[in-house]
């Protein structure tokens, strides 16, 4: 017979393991789910497409979101990017470059700890818009726009 020390020992030790992998779960952290949709979503050859395959809904302009990106890049294959928010309850920061071979360049899924402010660099395959969307707690997602131009392509 177990004595009471081996049974709580044992019950601690399922049941932390069960209740680790249901917050897991709970939180979206479970690989094969979370890292399937965003898989896809970098896959994407649209922003509509981007959006759908990580269930959001379709951004609205704002002032709140800022992007500062050269007007001009002449060396395509490195294009230095910053982007943020001042927006309270930012859950997720996007960066979309609407003509490069996938759309979605960068996902950064934040905590309530994590100022939403980035900077990056990245290639471009010609001149086009990109995004800045930052997509809030409650759903709602917002963007910001700007039009780089390429003088020489980066991406082929």
């Amino acid at each position: 017979m177990p004595t009471r020390r081996q049974y709580l020992q044992h019950t601690l030790r399922h049941s932390s393991l069960t209740a680790m992998t249901a917050l897991w779960a709970a939180s979206g952290l479970w690989p094969e789910l979370s890292w399937a949709y965003e898989k896809i979503a970098f896959e994407a050859q649209s922003p509509a497409n981007v959006y759908k395959a990580l269930g959001l809904p379709t951004p609205v302009a704002s002032k709140d979101v800022w992007l500062n990106a050269p007007d001009i890049a002449e060396n395509a294959a490195v294009v230095r990017l910053s982007f943020g928010c001042t927006l309270p309850n930012i859950r997720r920061m996007l960066l979309l470059v609407e003509k490069n071979p996938a759309d979605l360049s960068a996902l950064f899924t934040l905590t309530e700890w994590v100022e939403p402010n980035f900077t990056t660099t990245l290639k471009m395959a010609q001149s086009t818009d990109v995004f800045a969307v930052a997509v809030a707690a409650d759903g709602k997602a917002f963007f910001a726009k700007k039009e780089v131009k390429i003088t020489l392509g980066g991406c082929g």
